[in-house]
C-alpha cells in the first residue's frame, strides 16, 4: 500500500552542490581547493559538483558525511530528490499516459 501525494513540487529541489556552496563551505571557511584537498578528490570534481554539473555519488556522500558529521543518506536523499524532479519533468507526458492498476 502506498500513501498518495496529492501535489507535485513546482520548483526544483536544492541541488547538493548548492548546499555545499551556499551553506557548508562558508560556515567552515572552505574554498574549492581546500574542500577538494580535504576530500582527496580533484578540484575539477568539486568544481563540477558546486556548479551542479555533477551528481553526488555514494562514494562522495560517504566522504562528505565523514567530513561534515552528517549521514551519507542526507547527501544521497538530496541528490535523489533532484534526480526524480528532473526525470518527472522530462517524462511528464509519457508518465501521464500510464494508467494505475487497482487491486481486484
Amino acid at each position: 500500500m502506498s500513501i498518495k501525494n496529492p501535489g507535485t513540487r513546482k520548483i526544483q529541489p536544492t541541488h547538493p552542490g548548492e548546499m555545499l556552496r551556499e551553506d557548508f563551505m562558508p560556515d567552515f571557511g572552505l574554498t574549492t581547493r581546500t574542500l577538494a584537498k580535504t576530500l582527496r578528490v580533484s578540484r575539477q570534481t568539486v568544481n563540477e559538483l558546486l556548479h551542479e554539473r555533477r551528481a553526488i555519488t555514494p562514494a562522495m556522500a560517504l566522504r562528505l558525511s565523514r567530513l561534515f558529521g552528517n549521514t551519507p543518506e542526507f547527501w544521497l536523499n538530496a541528490q535523489r530528490a533532484v534526480d526524480l524532479w528532473k526525470t518527472r519533468n522530462i517524462h511528464k507526458n509519457e508518465l501521464e499516459r500510464i494508467r494505475p492498476l487497482h487491486a481486484a
